[in-house]
């Protein structure tokens, strides 16, 4: 393993590393949960990373997302992909596009698990009839106000369309921080040790209950 996952793999088995590194995980999203959720991946040594996300980034995004203030208006995965690969060296495959049911097979082709974290109900549901259909492992991950959830099929519930833009609702920093390292964490159990576990978690009053 190299250097800069030393306390990773001081964590972690050289074992667990190495099925990290050669898991094909495809990021659907990324804006406050996928962005992050890529980063965390990234630096905790996953090595196939895919990121889809069609979306620009803007001054809005700035609190929740990891970009800078001149990043705003190019690509969101353009530049979180850069970032990782002068940060790390890591190489993170990024498709620009709108994953509808028409073009999920193609985009989706060659995942091995399958991380939803789309804004919008659209891009929910054809990702998660695409992953039942192809029995692709899939965990969908969402915020709404102080509540959030990190779920696995096929027990999710997609969201009505009516709140599909997040950024135009309260959302705090620290709700976000916390469900990526709960969904980071539940990722790497799954593939480690091959256990689905979802969990719902509210920022108020610091409840998290697992399933």
């Amino acid at each position: 393993m190299t250097e800069q996952f030393f306390h990773e793999q001081l964590y972690r088995s050289t074992q667990q590393m190495a099925m990290l590194r050669d898991y094909p995980v495809t990021v659907c999203g990324a804006g406050a949960l996928g962005a992050n959720l890529v980063e965390t991946l990234a630096r905790s040594g996953y090595g196939k990373l895919k990121v889809i996300d069609c979306d620009r980034i803007e001054t809005r995004n700035l609190s929740t997302q990891p970009y800078y203030r001149s990043d705003v208006g190019a690509y969101k995965g353009k530049i979180l992909t850069n970032m990782l690969y002068r940060a790390l060296g890591t190489t993170v495959d990024f498709m620009p596009k709108q994953l509808t049911a028409t073009n999920a097979q193609s985009l989706l082709r060659g995942s091995s698990l399958v991380i939803d974290a789309f804004d919008n109900s659209v891009s929910r549901q054809a990702v998660k009839d695409y992953c039942l259909k192809q029995d692709i492992p899939c965990l969908h991950a969402g915020l709404a106000a102080e509540y959030a959830e990190v779920v696995w099929e096929p027990a999710y519930q997609v969201p009505s369309a009516t709140h599909d833009d997040i950024c135009d609702y309260p959302l705090a920093r620290n709700l976000v921080l916390l469900t990526v390292a709960i969904a980071s964490e539940t990722i790497t159990r799954f593939i480690t040790e091959g256990r689905q576990q979802s969990c719902t978690i509210t920022l108020r009053d610091f409840v998290i209950h697992t399933s």
